[in-house]
């Protein structure tokens, strides 16, 4: 996919500037809920886990929406998709700011999920092809900068903004960001060539290919640490370290300047040599998470490897453009089930945490959980580059 040689090729930073704020305003909404569960529960008289239900049909929203767009739109230029799916994803939100009950919060919750991974599938497309080859992960993760300064800014700004004049004022504020980042896209990000060949049939081939359903399964269970470990951190820093409540925000701030650095440094590992950075990266969680089950005794040495933790998203720009060399054909479906499986991962490794904790180990056993699943990243890394060499990939070609 070649950029247009009269827009984005020749401004690529304005563009990318642009598709970041769209992913700041999607980062914003999935996790400033979460500091907001009292107030929702409070205002829509039901308990503080049942406000979880809102958390987990917006993921499912993600998991559904990436695959089922990108098949429908195959056809659909990338900058109209674009556009598109800022719409929807700002009527969702501002609907979820206007919701007259509980259930009818959760299904607007699903709505807000669908353009998720789609989105920022396209967004990686659009950035990749207006670069050189050798500079793709980095323009990945600068698009991408935008989900990880949400975490830094967005969602601890929302979560203040919400607590203090409504939870309903998050919501209607991200409404207000997508709108704005979808004129902006209108503005700024020219059209991109159109692909007479594109069809749903072509886009779901991905769904077959191996290399990317091994991509796809690194993703969503080697990244589940960095959410065990993210799910749970306050709890184990307070019970565990003694950490006073009042240095919550911090904790996120951390954590957002750690995600920050590991996308940035993991684009640039990724463009140097891709299939060295993947394992390499898996490693490097598998230790820090590791580390985080004795750093947490200490509020200090806790609260780094939060960062440290954070730094996890180096594995994001790598798996995204992994997935783009391998798609061949269905570039947009496999970009964008890179971000359903996260939130796969996301399911997963607070899952699997919870579990371990309910099962009576100690809060900060969530890093012990966080290793394993790098680990077995590792292990399917390592298991699919064997089946790549055994059975060498042959083209699939699919009927237009």
């Amino acid at each position: 996919m070649q950029a247009s040689s009269s827009g984005l090729a020749r401004n690529p930073r304005l563009a990318e500037f642009v598709l970041a704020l769209g992913g700041f305003g999607i980062g914003t909404s999935e996790f400033v809920i979460m500091g907001l569960m009292n107030r929702v529960a409070g205002d829509l008289a039901v308990s503080v886990p049942q406000v979880g239900y809102a958390i987990s049909s917006y993921a499912l929203g993600v998991v559904v929406g990436a695959p089922l767009i990108s098949a429908l739109a195959a056809r659909v230029p990338k900058r109209a998709l674009l556009i598109a799916l800022m719409l929807v994803f700002a009527l969702g939100n501002i609907a979820s700011a206007m919701a007259p009950g509980f259930w009818s919060f959760v299904g607007l919750r699903f709505i807000a999920g669908l353009p998720h991974g789609a989105y920022f599938g396209v967004a990686a497309l659009v950035a990749a092809g207006a670069v050189p080859v050798d500079q793709r992960a980095r323009a990945i993760a600068r698009v991408m900068m935008g989900l990880t300064v949400a975490i830094l800014i967005g969602a601890p700004l929302g979560t203040w903004a919400g607590n203090l004049f409504g939870w309903q004022v998050a919501f209607g504020a991200v409404g207000g960001i997508a709108l704005l980042t979808a004129l902006l896209i209108r503005l700024w990000v020219p059209v991109q060539p159109f692909d007479a060949h594109a069809s749903p049939l072509r886009e779901l081939s991905a769904l077959v290919k191996q290399r990317v359903l091994v991509t796809v399964a690194i993703a969503c269970i080697g990244c589940g640490g960095m959410f065990a470990i993210f799910s749970y951190v306050m709890p184990t820093l307070t019970n565990q370290a003694g950490m006073s409540e009042a240095l919550g925000p911090l904790v996120l701030v951390i954590f957002g300047l750690g995600s920050i650095a590991g996308n940035l440094i993991g684009g640039r590992a990724a463009d140097k040599n891709l299939m060295r950075a993947i394992p390499a990266t898996l490693v490097w969680c598998a230790v820090i998470q590791g580390l985080f089950y004795f750093a947490a005794n200490n509020v200090w040495t806790g609260l780094l490897f939060v960062g440290l933790v954070g730094s996890s998203m180096a594995l994001a720009p790598a798996l995204q453009t992994r997935l783009m060399d391998v798609a061949e054909d269905a570039q947009t479906m496999a970009a964008s089930l890179n971000h359903a499986a996260f939130n796969g991962a996301n399911a997963l490794g607070a899952w699997l945490a919870g579990l371990t904790i309910s099962a009576g180990f100690s809060w900060s056993s969530t890093g012990l959980v966080g290793t394993g699943l790098a680990l077995c990243g590792l292990v399917l890394f390592a298991w699919g580059r064997w089946l790549e060499k055994r059975y060498p990939p042959t083209r699939v070609t699919v009927a237009h």
